[in-house]
């Protein structure tokens, strides 16, 4: 895509700070950190979002997650890690590449996860059921 970001950051056109590469993925430091090492997984060939991206793709991108979420953590100290995907407006996309956010967690950061809220009654047989048949059809 000729106007995005990450893909002039993968084409050379814009800095960033990359810290892994492969045939697939490349994986940089977010400008705006959650917290230090706040890394973003990112495809190399454009696309939209988890609704555009293909398997094969995805699966680069976990595989590229799951060899690095161990050595950020390792390497800023922190406690834990979250990963985490947003995919289109009403999820807080605002970069239209496909993308994984692999944050570095902190016991007493301050990011809080989102809050929960209880199903109404009779509700939650109700959408496992719309998932479920929309999974058989």
């Amino acid at each position: 895509m000729q106007d995005c970001l990450f893909c002039k950051i993968i084409g050379g056109e814009i800095p960033a700070k990359k810290v892994y590469e492969n045939a697939g993925v490349v994986a940089f430091l977010d400008i705006k950190p959650s917290n230090p090492g706040h890394l973003l997984i990112v495809p190399k060939k454009h696309y939209k979002n988890i609704f555009d991206l293909p398997l094969d793709a995805w699966l680069e991108m976990m595989k590229a997650a799951h060899f690095l979420a161990p050595v950020t953590k390792e390497s800023v100290g922190a406690d834990g890690i979250n990963i985490t995907m947003n995919n289109e407006p009403a999820a807080h996309q605002i970069i239209f590449h496909a993308h994984v956010h692999l944050i570095p967690r902190f016991h007493g950061d301050p990011h809080k996860p989102w809050a929960g809220t209880p199903y109404a009654e009779g509700e939650a047989e109700k959408v496992a059921d719309a998932i479920k048949t929309r999974l058989n059809s």
